[in-house]
């Protein structure tokens, strides 16, 4: 369309409060939000709507303006239907959608592994989780791919979700800062005021709870810090999240640092309960976990215990911990520790796999301790497999129960009842008219001990317990055996016992008889 007229543009200005409805193509400025705006004009002259446009300027802001944001979903092919119907969607304004999600970096976190980003991270924690009660303002803390450099704790609120982009790429890392403040730990447990340590849950604070933390790294250079605490907290999961320290073999030949890849802390009436671990890292620590404090269903699964000086050590207070589906490797002393317990224990290791664990870093040949020691009643290791071969077992078990009512399964091999072992049974071929050896016994495991047999010869059956008594330390004292058997026909096989340095081993002598047979045996002992 031709201009046929052109008019002298006028302009007002005043504060954003007091904007009048301008004139056609007149202009406005804002004085105090440095905002300029234009007169629509009227109907009659075509415009579409009577009012004022607002003219973008680097102090606008597009968000606001922004109010039909809608769903389309058009990925699918068509268009999602958001509303009652198609004519009606729900629409939003981008801000409001935009703030559906928050970053670390949205409240002044770099990531760059220089700046120091504790404020940032705390103070971040406290405006989406502590400062209202309102769930509403809750939002998951994503914490994009990146190194923060924190110079003290980080202290998490009930309600937390943190999440990151893997544990190898979002890492909040302690570093030394410039001061001489002694630090405690990378992170921890805090109450809704952030409050930490004796002063959880004063002033009418809630106590840490359901807490969610995935994907990310917490990691310390400090080496005299534990990693993270949990204190007070229930309700708690972590998932694919690593707690490095800086320790490596070379320092953990001694429990002299003292430090936690997880430590524990629990103050009458907030006991931690509820925790799960779940497919993490734990590394570089004097152990994984050390506690004797008051905790009860603390779950440690799928996840990977590398470089401590022990794995996991607990006592006197703990109940209800699980262990199950881990790995130990790279472990000075022993893998796990049921300690002493006050109240029933009730924890259990289960199918756990353990490989240079106990060998004080020497490798095969050179056994230290056990694998897993239970020192407690009502304690359990089941399906528990460990690298450590039978000879050094013979030296070292690879479980020891010390006479507690426990029950653990030996590499599968033999099965463990307190003071009571059952070798699990195998069944070895009689040859006709010859002799062979059944099977051997170390004397130093076993020094009296029960062999229940069962042969198969011909049609002829026989079964019996031959009782043991090696002379194992004192050979003055002569080996002694006796063997009680009932059997339907002449089987035609004779079993005897000799003893040779510590080795005791139970031999047979088929005669003739023109054919093969059988015998299956265990042995059961009272260590």
């Amino acid at each position: 369309m031709a201009i046929v007229q052109i008019s002298r543009i006028t302009n007002r200005k005043g504060l954003q409060e007091n904007l009048p409805q301008l004139a056609g193509a007149e202009l406005g400025w804002s004085i105090d939000e440095r905002r300029l705006f234009i007169g629509n004009g009227t109907l009659e002259e075509g415009a579409p709507v009577i009012g004022n446009t607002e003219i973008l300027t680097e102090f606008s802001d597009i968000l606001e303006l922004q109010t039909t944001y809608t769903y389309k979903g058009e990925a699918a092919g068509y268009t999602v239907q958001t509303g009652p119907n198609p004519g009606n969607p729900v629409t939003q304004s981008l801000q409001s959608w935009l703030d559906q999600f928050a970053t670390v970096k949205d409240f002044g976190a770099t990531g760059d592994g220089i700046t120091d980003d504790t404020e940032a991270i705390n103070r971040a924690l406290y405006q989406l989780f502590c400062r209202e009660t309102n769930p509403q303002i809750r939002r998951s803390l994503f914490f994009p791919a990146g190194v923060y450099k924190i110079t003290q704790s980080i202290n998490i609120p009930p309600y937390a979700t943190l999440y990151g982009e893997g544990s190898d790429n979002t890492i909040i890392q302690l570093q030394v800062g410039d001061d001489s403040t002694l630090h405690e730990c990378v992170a921890r447990t805090a109450d809704s005021l952030q409050q930490i340590g004796a002063d959880i849950g004063d002033n009418g604070a809630t106590p840490p709870t359901f807490i969610t933390i995935s994907n990310m790294r917490f990691e310390s250079v400090d080496p005299t810090v534990d990693i993270f605490i949990v204190q007070d907290a229930t309700n708690m999961k972590f998932t694919n999240v690593s707690f490095i320290g800086p320790l490596t073999t070379g320092d953990l030949n001694t429990s002299a640092d003292d430090t936690r890849a997880v430590a524990f802390s629990s103050t009458a009436p907030n006991f931690c309960n509820q925790i799960v671990f779940d497919s993490c890292m734990f590394s570089g620590a004097t152990y994984g976990t050390e506690t004797d404090q008051e905790i009860q269903s603390i779950t440690f699964t799928n996840s990977y215990f590398d470089t401590f000086y022990q794995g996991i050590v607990i006592d006197v207070g703990v109940t209800g911990m699980r262990i199950v589906g881990n790995q130990f490797d790279n472990i000075y002393a022993e893998g796990i520790i049921f300690g002493s317990a006050l109240t029933p224990a009730l924890n259990a290791s289960g199918h756990n796999t353990f490989y240079e664990v106990g060998n004080h870093f020497l490798g095969s040949g050179n056994p230290f301790t056990s694998i897993i020691d239970i020192q407690s009643n009502n304690n359990i290791s089941v399906a528990d497999m460990s690298s450590r071969n039978g000879t050094d077992s013979a030296v070292v078990s690879r479980i020891q129960l010390n006479n507690s009512l426990a029950i653990a399964t030996n590499n599968g091999n033999s099965l463990l009842v307190g003071a009571y072992s059952r070798v699990s049974g195998t069944t070895s071929t009689i040859i006709n008219d010859t002799s062979g050896t059944v099977r051997t016994v170390n004397a130093t495991i076993a020094k009296a001990f029960k062999v229940d047999y069962t042969i198969e010869r011909n049609y002829a059956y026989r079964t019996g317990t031959i009782t043991i008594a090696s002379d194992v330390g004192d050979s003055s004292s002569g080996l002694s055996f006796n063997d009680d058997y009932v059997e339907n026909n002449d089987t035609g096989v004779t079993l005897s016992v000799s003893q040779i340095g510590d080795i005791v081993s139970i031999t047979y002598v088929a005669n003739e008889l023109g054919v093969n047979g059988s015998i299956t045996s265990s042995y059961t002992f009272l260590a």
